[in-house]
């Protein structure tokens, strides 16, 4: 039996400067990498605003949901990364149960001392199944 394996990126430097992708189905299943705060053209968004930060990263995971033609109700697990989480962790609760609205795929929240760029304050990925239906 033959696998299907596709891989996704945006075409920012970092995906070849540091060798991944924003995602890969495997078969039905869509892992998708941390997401950040950033426009199309790669610039970093929000600076010291960490509810700017978070809506912009999940509307950067929806840009990646949309490429597979998935919906935010096929999300089985996310992995939510947050520098001071004891600071931030109300507000990005509130934004994920948002996002999600009455879907609920399994969470994994961590506070982190720092992120990939100096100004990140969050980072999300989640793990996506296209044959799910609600």
């Amino acid at each position: 039996m033959t696998v299907r394996f596709r891989e996704f990126g945006f075409g920012m430097p970092w995906e070849s400067l540091f060798g991944f992708s924003q995602a890969v189905q495997v078969g039905e299943t869509v892992y998708i990498s941390g997401q950040l705060s950033h426009d199309s053209t790669g610039a970093f968004v929000g600076a010291g605003d960490f509810e700017l930060q978070v809506r912009t990263t999940l509307e950067n995971l929806d840009r990646v949901l949309e490429h597979f033609g998935a919906g935010r109700d096929q999300i089985v697990e996310t992995t939510v990364l947050v520098r001071n989480l004891r600071e931030n962790f109300d507000t990005v609760a509130r934004l994920h149960a948002a996002y999600c609205g009455d879907h609920r795929p399994t969470s994994t929240v961590m506070g982190v001392s720092d992120l990939a760029l100096p100004d990140q304050l969050v980072e999300i990925g989640a793990v996506v199944r296209l044959d799910v239906t609600h």
